[in-house]
């Protein structure tokens, strides 16, 4: 079963939302720790999926579907982020 248009269009426009968000974010020294970004990250990704609870469409099942769907998808986002932020924290000990 396809999502639904509406979904997909949600679930886009937060994806763009999210990876915004990401690319605004500056690495401060002092940095903090690589776990704590980790949560920062989910933090993030469950307040945009709360967010998203809100605005889909469709029976309950289409529902969590879309809302997993975004959920992956932002998670997806985080990876070469926390790659990134990794990257920032071992040059710092160089």
């Amino acid at each position: 079963m396809a999502l639904l248009q509406a979904n997909r269009d949600l679930i886009s426009t937060g994806v763009k939302e999210f990876n915004v968000l990401l690319n605004q974010q500056v690495f401060t020294d002092p940095p903090i720790s690589e776990e704590a970004m980790v949560t920062v990250l989910d933090d993030w990704v469950n307040f945009y999926t709360n967010y998203y609870r809100q605005h889909v469409v469709g029976e309950e099942q289409e529902r969590d579907r879309a809302l997993q769907e975004l959920r992956q998808q932002l998670s997806t986002l985080c990876a070469p982020f926390l790659d990134k932020y990794r990257a920032f924290l071992k040059s710092l000990s160089a």
